[in-house]
């Protein structure tokens, strides 16, 4: 399943502000690309714990917030599986590729109803409960560009 990328050209921390109530000092672009990546300026938490909180940020917006209500999901899990630093033209990056995974909210609410009801009872089949909320996920791997060259420098 595609999802578009977020356009570029607004305040990232004005959007980041906006839709999560939190003040980043961060600037550039979601970070598709080398061109188009995400600068740190400034952490109080460990670097690569904020890369993740941008990166499901990215996620749920290209997912849920931007998504008509019959299509936003849901359960949204981003892990990070490989990781690359780069210096170049005088810049440092991490390059990062999350696997991230979700399904459609309706599905989810119904999955979660149903193990609510069902858990503990006599005939509710838990591995075959978990067989189908998997095959409901969808599963997309993705690259994000972080521009770290000034990260806590002081």
């Amino acid at each position: 399943m595609p999802f578009q990328n977020i356009e570029p050209g607004e305040n990232i921390q004005e959007v980041i502000k906006s839709a999560f109530d939190v003040f980043l000092n961060v600037s550039g672009e979601w970070g598709y690309d080398e061109n188009l990546a995400l600068v740190i300026h400034e952490t109080e938490v460990p670097l690569q714990q904020l890369e993740h909180t941008l990166a499901s940020m990215r996620a749920f917006m290209e997912m849920n917030m931007t998504q008509p209500e019959e299509k936003r999901y849901g359960a949204i899990n981003v892990n990070e599986t490989a990781r690359e630093c780069i210096g170049k033209n005088n810049r440092i990056y991490d390059k990062i590729v999350y696997e991230t995974s979700a399904m459609l909210e309706s599905d989810y609410e119904k999955f979660i109803d149903e193990y609510k009801e069902g858990y503990g009872t006599a005939g509710f089949d838990l591995d075959e409960h978990f067989q189908r909320r998997k095959a409901k996920t969808v599963t997309l791997e993705k690259v994000f560009w972080f521009d770290i060259t000034d990260v806590n420098k002081s």
